[in-house]
C-alpha cells in the first residue's frame, strides 16, 4: 500500500504575506491544519518545507510556508500537489478507502463459484483497476482487463462487494457491466 498521498493542491497566492490557498482532494480540511511540514512536488520535482501557519478559510485552507513571505515568493508555489504521509491523511470512516490504495488491485471474478467460504484468491482474475474517476453520480473504477481493454464500473457495494486492499483485491459481482 501507498505511503504517501496528495491530499491538496496549491493554488494562488492569498494576501500580502506569502499565503497560499490550498484545496484539499478530501473536502476535508482538519488534517491539513494539523501539519508542521509538507511534501510539495512541482514538475516532477519533491521539496520538503515547513508550515509557519495556517488557517482554515472553507472549503481551502490557507498555508503560509517557511521561506515564502510574499505574494511573490508564493506564486511559485501554485499548482504543487500538497503530498502527506499515511498517518497525515484525512482519517478513514468504515467503508471507505484511499484511492491510491484501489489502483493496482486485482479484479476478481464475483460470479463464478459463488459458494459460502471460496477463497477470492481462488478466483480467477479478469483484469486490475487502473484508476478510480470522480463522476457526476459517484466514484468509477477504470478496470483494465486482461484483454488489454478498459471498462468503467460504478464504484458501489452491488457491483464490489468486497474491497480487499490487504490482500490486493476486489470482487466485481454482476459481470455484465463489462459488456
Amino acid at each position: 500500500m501507498r505511503e504517501q498521498f496528495v491530499a491538496g493542491i496549491i493554488g494562488a497566492p492569498f494576501g500580502l504575506h506569502g499565503f497560499v490557498k490550498v484545496k484539499p482532494l478530501s473536502g476535508e480540511i482538519e488534517h491539513l491544519l494539523r501539519l508542521k511540514e509538507a511534501v510539495l512536488r512541482l514538475d516532477g520535482r519533491e521539496k520538503i518545507l515547513a508550515i509557519e501557519e495556517s488557517s482554515a478559510a472553507a472549503p481551502a485552507v490557507l498555508v503560509r510556508f517557511a521561506g515564502y513571505n510574499s505574494p511573490e515568493d508564493a506564486k511559485a508555489l501554485s499548482g504543487a500537489e500538497l503530498l502527506v504521509g499515511r498517518k497525515d491523511a484525512a482519517p478513514l470512516k468504515p467503508g471507505e478507502y484511499y484511492i491510491e490504495d484501489l489502483k493496482g488491485l486485482a479484479v476478481v471474478d464475483g460470479d463464478v463459484g459463488n459458494t459460502a467460504g471460496e477463497n477470492a484468491a481462488d478466483r480467477q482474475i479478469i483484469g486490475r483497476i487502473a484508476a478510480i474517476i470522480e463522476g457526476g453520480g459517484g466514484d468509477l473504477a477504470e478496470i483494465q482487463l486482461n484483454d488489454g481493454k478498459k471498462r468503467l464500473v460504478p464504484l458501489r457495494k452491488q457491483f464490489f462487494p468486497d474491497i480487499d486492499p490487504q490482500n490486493g483485491h476486489v470482487i466485481l459481482k454482476n459481470l455484465w457491466i463489462l459488456e
